[in-house]
């Protein structure tokens, strides 16, 4: 759409093109891009909105309801993937959110869509090309990026529906020590201090991780005097994840995709930050949020120690932080989907 015109109108049915958008991250890149994502469903109401992700995240991008298709791209990270397995004819636009270089503008030029927003090479002619801004929100960016094509987007429109499924620990307090990053871990017996001092006031506190965290959440659950049967260690799928932490009174974490399912839940958090400041990636404003982080110099997100930054954070401080947030908004664990 170019810029200054209005959305299009639905065109009769079985004469819907494409709109091919390329995100192709983890569950927090994802999740950060979900007010983007809205923008241009809503933007495109008569298109296929087809998103290329990884395939690991399919039940993750049909939560969103934000696309119509998921196009299955290879697990490798943060790598920009091949996308010559794209099984149709070229899409009728083609939108890079995956970056701002070349090699993601390149995958989808390679399809030869009929249009290629992107910031790497923005389209000849625009009057206002996006431009990259260091030190900018993930999700003010991707919103900034398709407004200057004429496409509205809100950065506030983080929220996705719970699933249909029943919380496996309704009401709990919801810990997740683990992280992709060493950089973004902070200490197990933190954790576990932080889960004591919440125990103290009757609370039921739950430990969760991804696989290969099973070993971190074991010793947090044993410092804290947690059940083992509260202990969701690699064995919750997407779905069952999604509804335990939208159901939770209140979720702890560091900098992780998880965290984003608190904000998109609406459920009170507490997240720690550190090498990456959370005016890159923290929560939206809202004071059921609550993020933690020691100002200073920008650390290696993938550094293999804990950061610095991240380490300057105690549990006193963080327990305060959950305690004041139970007492505040703890009284239930499920918000209205909005």
């Amino acid at each position: 759409m170019a810029p200054g015109t209005r959305p299009e109108q639905a065109p009769p049915a079985g004469e819907r093109p494409t709109v091919l958008i390329l995100r192709a991250l983890g569950l927090g890149d994802l999740l950060a891009g979900v007010p983007a994502l809205r923008g241009v469903r809503r933007a495109f109401p008569g298109h296929d909105i087809v998103l290329a992700a990884p395939t690991g995240l399919g039940p993750a991008v049909r939560a969103t309801g934000t696309v119509d298709e998921h196009f299955p791209t290879a697990d490798n990270g943060r790598q920009v993937p091949s996308l010559s397995h794209w099984p149709g004819a070229p899409p009728e636009l083609a939108i890079d959110l995956h970056g701002n270089g070349t090699r993601s503008h390149d995958a989808l030029a390679a399809l030869a869509p009929g249009r290629l927003l992107s910031y790497a090479r923005p389209e000849p002619g625009h009057p206002a090309p996006p431009r990259w801004r260091a030190g900018e929100h993930e999700r003010q960016r991707w919103c900034r990026f398709l407004e200057a094509y004429g496409i509205p987007a809100d950065p506030a429109d983080v929220r996705i529906a719970p699933p249909p499924l029943p919380s496996p620990a309704p009401g709990a307090v919801v810990l997740h020590p683990g992280a992709d990053s060493v950089a973004r871990r902070w200490p197990a017996a933190r954790y576990a201090a932080v889960a004591a001092a919440v125990r103290e006031t009757g609370r039921r506190v739950v430990v969760t991780g991804g696989p290969g965290e099973e070993d971190v959440c074991a010793k947090v659950a044993a410092a804290a005097g947690i059940s083992r049967h509260d202990v969701f260690a690699g064995t919750l799928g997407f779905d069952e994840l999604s509804a335990l932490i939208a159901g939770a009174a209140l979720f702890i974490s560091g900098d992780t995709g998880p965290a984003h399912l608190a904000y998109a839940h609406g459920t009170a958090s507490v997240t720690l930050f550190g090498p990456v400041a959370p005016q890159l990636w923290g929560p939206p404003e809202n004071r059921r949020h609550i993020a933690l982080w020691h100002p200073g110099p920008p650390g290696d997100p993938h550094a293999g120690e804990p950061d610095a930054l991240l380490l300057r954070l105690d549990a006193g401080q963080v327990a305060h932080s959950a305690l004041t947030a139970l007492e505040r908004y703890g009284t239930t664990g499920v918000t209205a989907y909005a």
